[in-house]
């Protein structure tokens, strides 16, 4: 049986590029060979997109964070350059080759074709996880794992996604979204009118970012504006939320289409004060896995992780952030991350793990479930007679 090219997108033009290698890593060491050939396809900073000759090994998260750092002020050219076809066609990617032995030019190159049985993008943040990838693979009518661009879209914006959530039912924290421009006209009306509302301390997040870039805690009016001008550099809206009193922290994975399952949750228990970007990659904080909770919570935890997952449309895969509050028991849905990530320490996999999928089980999964909303998507009519 011939195996399925599978085209691994990864990399990407987001303060996530980093965390993107390391599970675009675990991603390509635990697809079946047996089934699947992988296809390196790097995104590079400035946006180039090259099919890797040197694809990222799996080490701990923290070590590919620390060399992708060391690299960041250099553009990588180790690769052939390549480009997506936004047709639908037998070649997928085309990509630029040059005359072995004769001296680099145009003169010298050629285009050659390749086709991908399906992408995976594992990008994560800007440019990748937002529907901006996904619009393009529609184009192109290319099979994909994951959500698609209104999902993708919706789940990346923290503050469309909490319209979305709201209109499902589901339990929030009290939010505030505010324009940097709004902020750089009238911080101080902008700061009474959080501190009002929401009160202290609370968390200061850019709206599209994930991985807790740009995310601050913060405990006094004092420390308000420092902490929007800095996830003002990330994003032009920025997502202000009343901290949950003792909170505990709860993710659950969520695997299918149109009937997604729920996995065990897990609870977080970070190194730091909140679950920061260091304490996700770089630190070791410990995962709970099953969360120590009754049953009825952990059955509540799952049904809420569906009905987030249905709200924002999402297919493939997700995985649900919550927080518990201990003095209230207070449950809230935090966010949904429709490419979650993917390293070697990440939950998503680990909490189906515990449920009885193994890593390359779910692998074998998301293809699944890639192809069967590719077929059910190109049954639909495209004319009127």
């Amino acid at each position: 049986m011939r195996k399925l090219r599978i085209g691994v997108i990864y990399g990407g033009r987001s303060s996530e590029h980093e965390v993107s290698l390391a599970s675009a890593a675990a991603v390509i060491a635990n697809l079946d060979r047996q089934r699947f050939d992988p296809v390196p396809i790097r995104i590079e900073r400035d946006g180039r997109w090259t099919i890797s000759d040197r694809p990222p090994t799996v080490v701990v998260a923290a070590e590919v964070i620390a060399k992708a750092r060391q690299e960041s002020g250099r553009v990588g050219r180790a690769g052939r350059e390549t480009y997506l076809v936004p047709h639908p066609g037998e070649e997928t990617l085309l990509t630029v080759e040059r005359a072995t032995g004769e001296t680099p030019g145009r003169e010298n190159a050629y285009v050659a074709g390749l086709a991908l049985d399906l992408i995976f993008p594992v990008l994560h943040g800007p440019f990748g996880e937002d529907g901006t990838v996904q619009g393009l693979l529609e184009l192109g009518s290319v099979p994909y794992i994951g959500a698609g661009v209104l999902a993708s879209a919706v789940a990346m914006d923290k503050a469309m996604m909490k319209v979305a959530f709201a209109g499902r039912g589901l339990p929030l924290v009290p939010h505030v979204v505010v324009l940097r421009s709004e902020w750089e006209a009238a911080p101080q009306a902008v700061a009474a009118t959080i501190g009002g509302r929401l009160g202290f301390p609370l968390f200061v997040k850019p709206a599209n970012l994930g991985s807790s870039v740009g995310i601050s805690k913060v405990k006094t009016v004092a420390d308000l504006g420092s902490a929007i001008t800095f996830a003002a550099e990330f994003d032009r809206k920025i997502v202000v939320e009343a901290a949950v009193p003792a909170a505990r922290e709860i993710e659950c994975s969520v695997l299918g289409n149109d009937r997604p399952e729920a996995s065990v949750p897990g609870e977080i228990v970070p190194s730091r004060e909140f679950y920061d970007y260091e304490a996700k990659y770089i630190e070791e904080s410990t995962s709970l896995i099953p969360a120590p909770l009754d049953e009825a919570v952990t059955t509540e935890v799952q049904r809420l992780a569906v009905e987030a997952f249905l709200a924002v449309d999402a297919a493939g895969f997700a995985r649900v952030d919550f927080l518990l509050s201990r003095e209230t028991g207070g449950l809230y849905v935090s966010e949904i991350n429709t490419i979650p990530g993917f390293t070697t320490i990440s939950m998503f996999p680990k909490l189906w793990e515990a449920s009885g999928l193994t890593f390359a089980a779910v692998l074998d999964r998301l293809v699944e479930l890639a192809f069967e909303r590719h077929a059910r998507k190109q049954s639909l009519r495209t004319s009127y007679p």
